[in-house]
């Protein structure tokens, strides 16, 4: 039996922890599918270790911390919404560990993973480029290009999760993820000019098996769509966003019954059926995501209070959420989102707007942004303090 060793921190730390580690996990876990990497996949496996320590001193916290029944209540929501992130950095694991396993995907899945509304890129930092030498933080990546290194290769090591004191170096290979505009923007920084593809095998190639990628990244962007609303709306205590995760969790079923069903049918065309055992791996991992988005959800329509706590979780994490009003003096009034390439200028993603009375989740590029609309958006602080300007705020200032 495995003994952990107690050791006193803060139940807010562990939580902005889990958080930050369960969502490096994903990121890393389509890293290593769309790279063939082993090395990644391995780093998961050690991160699932971190969780496990975590989610020890969670539950330890969470009892130490209640003394009276409304405070156990506050304190049960909280470690759900522990729990829902322990589900997630699993899933994330077991997807790690099919490339350890050597289990096959179809190589037209790798081709495609591009067209995800956030893509995972791989670029070389070449000798006396604008990047080399210089810290992330120095550089804005996220700010200036909408990506978010996650890995650096260098050498034989890895950095994973680096931070802007995390100096770039000549020959470094980066695993960064966002919108594919800014995948360019970066590949052009580092003196690679034009972003490496990546080269899959016509091995495990399937007739009609568009219908079942497009359905995966589907999946891929929904589920990730429904963690941002979940916590958004624990944020700002909003039903309505609570519903929509709710609704998405639905969607996803019955995505998923149409993937399998099409896997069944494709089993009968293609010779070796272990081709198809990753895209099953693949559409329950996604549905696992949108579960655990469901559970955090689940906290507020269950009427589960939710301590003040939380808003730090939240606002303290390597990922922030963030809500603003277009003011009318703001150069967004009239826009589209693509005509401002928000991702790729500040590094945000948008999972909702509101107008009026009418909320828009995971608006496309040609919604228009009016003045009084809220925006909720995803990323790094840099990003946000740039959107804030964007917006028409003089600071950045939260709304919450």
């Amino acid at each position: 039996m495995m003994e952990h060793e107690y050791q006193p921190i803060s139940f807010k730390d562990v939580l902005i922890e889990m958080k930050d580690v369960s969502e490096l996990m994903v990121d890393l876990s389509y890293s290593a599918i769309l790279f063939d990497s082993k090395e990644i996949a391995l780093e998961v496996i050690n991160l699932e270790e971190r969780m496990n320590k975590l989610v020890y001193q969670a539950r330890i916290q969470s009892v130490l911390g209640a003394r009276r029944i409304e405070e156990a209540e506050a304190m049960s929501g909280m470690l759900q919404v522990a729990e829902a992130a322990e589900r997630i950095a699993n899933s994330a694991s077991d997807i790690a560990k099919l490339i350890l396993k050597d289990i096959r995907f179809p190589a037209k899945l790798k081709r495609v993973f591009p067209e995800a509304e956030e893509i995972v890129t791989r670029v070389i930092v070449s000798q006396g480029s604008e990047v080399a030498g210089r810290t992330l933080g120095d550089l804005k990546v996220q700010s200036t290009t909408g990506m978010q290194v996650i890995a650096i290769r260098r050498g034989k090591g890895w950095i994973y999760d680096p931070d802007k004191d995390t100096r770039v170096e000549s020959e470094d290979i980066l695993i960064a993820r966002g919108p594919e505009a800014g995948g360019e923007i970066l590949s052009m920084m580092a003196g690679s000019g034009e972003r490496p593809r990546v080269e899959a095998s016509s091995a495990g190639e399937v007739d009609d098996l568009d219908r079942a990628v497009q359905l995966i990244i589907e999946m891929k962007n929904l589920s990730e769509l429904s963690v941002g609303l979940a916590y958004t709306s624990l944020l700002f205590n909003n039903m309505e966003v609570a519903h929509e995760v709710v609704a998405l969790d639905s969607t996803l079923d019955d995505m998923r019954y149409d993937l399998d069903l099409w896997i069944l049918e494709a089993a009968r065309k293609i010779e070796d059926v272990r081709y198809l055992r990753g895209l099953l791996y693949m559409s329950s991992f996604a549905q696992a995501i949108s579960d655990s988005a469901h559970s955090i959800v689940d906290v507020l329509l269950r009427d589960i209070e939710i301590p003040p706590i939380f808003k730090k979780i939240v606002r303290e994490s390597d990922e922030i959420i963030t809500r603003m009003t277009v003011t009318p003096s703001s150069p967004l009034v009239g826009r589209t989102l693509k005509e401002m390439s928000l991702a790729t200028v500040t590094g945000m993603i948008v999972l909702a707007t509101k107008h009026g009375d009418r909320w828009v989740y995971r608006p496309g590029k040609s919604v228009r942004l009016q003045s009084g609309d809220i925006i909720i958006a995803k990323g790094r602080r840099d990003g946000e303090c740039r959107l804030y300007e964007l917006a028409g705020h003089a600071a950045e200032v939260s709304e919450e």
